[in-house]
């Protein structure tokens, strides 16, 4: 199963990592020529709920972001900047991206953490009633005894907004309450955490058969069993993980809005200079700190994704033409990121 970079913090909590990987995937469900900006139709605006929240989620046909450029000679590596979260009822314009992709020799997709925990169907049936437990907190505690009481009222005002009673989710961990709770916002807000832009290239990419280059760390997981069952009985701190996603349900939605939209509307700047918050660096912190992530070997997860994802874009331009990269976009606009690196090894970055 694999995850891209941009979502690494949020995907490599037990549950889409160790958990998820005990069971078998399909349990769960030339140069290119010069770009340019088709015209789109008039778009739309829809309000989204929320308390004390006027920012309107755009609808409509939206021709996203323009690319960046790394050259190496007369080489280029094409660099396409994805977003999430995105409006939901967003249309996007991809025709000059696929395009360029077309006129490529290789695409590098977002780094990716593949879990292989080598279990078949039937075993990964068994291994339910250990998934289970390992979301529960331990000793059977419910959320509103493991949480402080200031902490635990404002939980229950936002899961009462956005998840409803569901009295099942106040025994789950807080770092997996907060993941339910986040998706849940992002959907009744008008977004959706899809991953549209490597969606689309990855099956343009196919489409023109051109060779796709995935950057990717492998955590093979040999005990699955074994695992959920000893991170069941251990217990993480994850209330900052908890705490941190409620600051952002409660105030940053509108700014989250904000950049959904200038993604769509191909406004860098305003992507540049919206303030960029999240609650991953904690959740993950929570989760690698438990007995069970080190002994994985999912310790340095996003350092080792790094490294190699900037090997392949070496190598892609050391010997291709044209190669199509797509990064989180706000990877690409942050200072010490993945373009000042590449500046301080020669290459000349254009934006768009």
């Amino acid at each position: 199963m694999r995850r891209s970079v941009a979502g690494v913090f949020l995907s490599i909590t037990l549950a889409s990592a160790t958990l998820i990987a005990a069971l078998p995937n399909h349990a769960f469900a030339q140069m290119a020529p010069a770009v340019t900006t088709a015209p789109v139709e008039p778009p739309n605006v829809q309000t989204a709920s929320g308390p004390d929240l006027e920012t309107v989620v755009i609808s409509g046909r939206y021709p996203g972001p323009g690319l960046w450029k790394i050259r190496k000679g007369d080489h280029v590596l094409w660099i396409l900047g994805s977003q999430s979260p995105l409006p939901k009822r967003m249309d996007w314009d991809s025709a000059n991206v696929e395009r360029i992709i077309a006129g490529s020799q290789e695409v590098l997709m977002p780094p990716a953490v593949e879990m292989d925990a080598d279990v078949g169907f039937f075993r990964g049936l068994t291994l339910l009633p250990s998934l289970f437990n390992a979301l529960k907190n331990p000793d059977g505690k419910t959320l509103g005894e493991v949480l402080p009481a200031a902490q635990y009222a404002r939980w229950q005002v936002l899961k009462q907004r956005y998840i409803g009673s569901n009295r099942g989710i106040e025994e789950r961990r807080p770092i997996f309450a907060a993941v339910e709770l986040y998706e849940k916002a992002i959907a009744h807000s008008g977004m959706t955490d899809k991953d549209l832009a490597s969606d689309v290239v990855s099956r343009t990419a196919k489409k023109h058969r051109i060779h796709v280059t995935t950057p990717k760390v492998t955590i093979r997981i040999k005990e699955p069993k074994s695992a959920l069952k000893a991170f069941a009985n251990e217990t993480i701190n994850d209330q900052e993980c908890f705490s941190k996603t409620l600051d952002r349900i409660e105030s940053d939605l509108g700014t989250m809005i904000l950049r959904a939209n200038a993604w769509a509307e191909g406004d860098i700047e305003t992507l540049r200079a919206l303030p960029y918050s999240n609650q991953f660096d904690a959740c993950f912190a929570a989760f690698s700190s438990s007995a069970v992530a080190r002994k994985e070997g999912m310790l340095d997860v996003e350092k080792r994704l790094t490294s190699l994802w900037f090997d392949a874009a070496e190598a892609a331009l050391a010997k291709n033409a044209s190669s199509f990269a797509v990064l989180p976009v706000k990877e690409l606009l942050q200072a010490g990121g993945y373009f000042e690196a590449m500046t301080a090894k020669g290459y000349v970055i254009e934006e768009p």
